[in-house]
Order: C-alpha cells, then structure tokens, then sequence
C-alpha cells in the first residue's frame, strides 16, 4: 500500500511539473516577440459617443471677449483706423529645403497630370516624388528651360498645388494645401475681419494666436491668392463695414402672429424706411428711433422675448464674412447653427449695400439686398422657429443689425494699443 502511494505522489508531482513547464512562456528574443495586442488589454464602453469633450471646453473661444461684446448704448458708427501695412506677412509652415541647381533645357510634355509631369522631370535629378493627394490638373509643356527651380515652380503653379522638398532624403511631395500662417497688425478690428474672411471662404479649423497676433490655417493655393489679394487690397486704405449682431427669438402670449404692423403706430411714420420680402422671411430697414431697446420693449408687450445670441463681425469693402451665431450663445440652442453670410460695399454719401444670406447646416435659408445710409439699421422678421427644429406655433426669430463704418489710415509707425 506504501509503495503504491509513493508511486502515485511521485505521477502527480511528474504532471504538476509538466504543467507548470507548459504553462510557462517561453523566452523571446526582440526579434521574434510579438508586439502585445493593444485593443485587446483596452476596455471600450458600449458606445464611443458616451465619451467626449465636455460642451463646457467646447464653448471655450478666446474670441469671446471681442466678438460677444456689443455696447448697444453708445455705439460709435465711423471708427478710423491706423494700420501699418508692413506688418502683414503670409508664410508657409514646414520644412521645405531649396531644390538642387541645375538648368533645364528643352523639356517638353505632351497633355498629362501635373504629377506625371513632375516625376518625368524629377527623375532625371534623381529626386523621388509622392502625390499625396492626385492626380492633379493636366497640363501641356513645350521647351521649358531655365534653373530646375523655375521649372517647377511653372509647373506647380499652373496646377495649383504645393511642394515641399526634403533634401537629406531627395523627397519632392505634392499637395493641394499647406499650413500657413498670416501675420497682421495688432488691431482687433483687423484680425476679427481677417477671421470673418477665412470664416467666409469655408474655412473653420484655424488657430488664433492674440499674443502675436497670428492665424494658422490650411489653405489652397486658389485661398492662398486671395489673401494676398486681401492683404495688397489695404495698401489702398479701404473701408471695412462692421455689424453689431443681436438675435432673439419670440413667443407670441396670445398664440397668435406677431402683428408686425403694429410697429407703425407705435413708431413716428418714416421710422421703418423700407421692407423687402424674401424667400422666407422680411427685411426692414429703421432710422434710430427703432433701437434694438425700444423695439424689445414693443415686442415685449405681447410676446416672450428669449435672447439667443448677439456678437460683431466685420466685412472688408467687397468681401464676404461670416458670422456663426453659436460662437456667442449656448451650444444646444437650435439657432446655434444658424450663420450669417454679409458681403458689403461703400457708396458715396456712406450708403452700404449689403447681400445678407442666413444658412445652416442643410444649406441656405434665404437671402436679401439691403441699402442704408450710414446711421439706418435693418432687422430680419419672420424667420419660423420651425427653421430650426423647434415645435412652438407661432413663434419666431429676429435678427437685429446695425452697420458701422471703420476707415483704415496707412501709418509707418508701430500700433502698440492693439485698439
């Protein structure tokens, strides 16, 4: 009985020991191990939208302090302002070394993509070449000749696409847009327009930097010119036309419609001095004696005014900005996504013409041609909550607008009060 215990612990300790020698993974040298799967030591929640920035950091924009303050009691309508041109500069981020100089003589193509074009041409100078994002425009060359420079900069140019050259690993790579960085003089008026420009031209991912008065963004090369254009358009000392923005939405106590018509008797007669129809909605230009004050307090008696957000924005003579309601109110609102488009010209005699288009998400809303003289403001009415998902009968949204005129002053000397 004794031998056979002995016989069956020494069994067990033999399969202990060959199991633990099992169990055991075995060494691995760097070259051979495996790289651990990382999704599989991560535990992800059921839904990755759960997670996400808070709207409390999302509402953070350091425009706010310029752009969402409005003095509606003493607004000043003509501003001057000292701009020293030399301050504008507009430059390319990232590495880019100077191509190898030679001279190219008698190079010739035939009706082919810009970067068909370029790899024949790069690949005698033994340089490799990546298209990140073709094919690009077809192009036709006939006995190009001058410093390899040259060449591709025609080349390039005539397709509108970017290139970078590293030359430590002789890599030319092409691209529709690049990082750039413009740099204007510190004013507040000025940049807020600059924004509203880029804001205006689609483009919504840029940073601002107030410390020096930067902004960096991506651009094309066909947005590239128009900055240039925009920046060369101030050696004239042009006009810019800023707008002071209030927008509220009302709900009518009784359930009925607003009864707009009623602003003629409680104002002096030649108060409102025009109404235009839109597709949806009016336009009505005022005199002062309908401030943004008086007209809340006609409205106010028979509605429930709800403010939704109220900013500034400035528009270069001939340009097109954009303000973005939501940057100055709540992120929930449903108008938050509502913008407003305005593209201004300056008269003689200070009469603005201005085209106003309101858009959201899902495209344009409508659009109106305004004139007014310096000193008039104009309010859209009409507007149906329902634009914007909201339920309510009967209720509406109003936008307020007052024109301001700001008249640019070249000077040599540095702005240092950034007004």
């Amino acid at each position: 009985m004794r031998n056979k215990l002995s016989l069956l612990t020494i069994i067990l300790a033999a399969f202990t020991l060959s199991a633990c020698q099992f169990l055991k993974p075995k060494d691995k040298t760097p070259e051979t191990a495996k790289a651990p799967d990382i999704n599989a030591e991560m535990v992800y929640p059921a839904s990755l939208n759960a997670i996400r920035t808070p709207d409390g950091a999302n509402a953070l924009d350091l425009e706010t302090p310029l752009r969402c303050n409005v003095n509606w009691e003493t607004q000043q309508l003509i501003l001057t302002l000292p701009i020293n041109n030399s301050a504008f500069k507009l430059e390319r981020l990232g590495t880019n070394d100077k191509l190898p100089r030679f001279e190219v003589t008698g190079f010739t193509f035939a009706t082919m993509p810009a970067e068909k074009a370029l790899y024949k041409l790069t690949k005698e100078a033994g340089i490799k070449l990546v298209a990140k994002d073709a094919p690009y425009a077809s192009l036709s060359g006939d006995n190009l000749k001058g410093e390899f420079t040259d060449v591709v900069n025609m080349i390039t140019d005539a397709a509108e696409i970017y290139y970078s050259y590293d030359a430590k690993n002789k890599i030319m790579t092409l691209q529709r847009k690049a990082e750039l960085i413009l740099y204007v003089p510190p004013s507040r008026p000025l940049i807020l327009a600059f924004l509203d420009v880029l804001r205006g031209s689609g483009i919504t991912n840029m940073t601002t930097n107030w410390a020096d008065y930067s902004i960096t963004f991506d651009a094309d090369m066909e947005l590239k010119n128009k900055i240039t254009t925009l920046i060369n358009y101030f050696e004239s000392n042009p006009n810019l036309v800023a707008y002071d923005v209030s927008i509220f939405k009302i709900y009518p106590k009784d359930g009925c419609d607003v009864e707009w018509k009623n602003l003629l008797n409680a104002f002096h007669f030649g108060s409102i001095t025009t109404a235009q129809t839109g597709v949806i909605g009016r336009i009505l230009t005022t005199t002062n004696d309908i401030s943004l004050e008086s007209l809340r307090h006609f409205l106010g008696k028979n509605a429930n005014v709800v403010s939704v957000s109220e900013g500034k924005f400035v528009v270069p003579n001939l340009w097109l900005s954009r303000f973005d309601v939501g940057k100055c109110g709540k992120m929930k609102c449903p108008e938050s996504e509502l913008s407003i488009l305005a593209k201004a010209s300056v008269e003689k005699d200070n009469y603005i013409n201005t085209d106003v288009t309101l858009e959201n998400t899902n495209g344009q809303i409508t659009n109106f041609q305004v004139r007014n003289k310096l000193g008039e403001n104009f309010m859209i009415i009409g507007l149906p909550n329902a634009l914007f998902g909201e339920k309510t009968p009967k209720s509406e949204t109003v936008i307020f607008m007052v024109p301001r005129l700001i008249r640019t002053l070249k000077t040599t000397e540095t702005i240092k009060n950034k007004i």
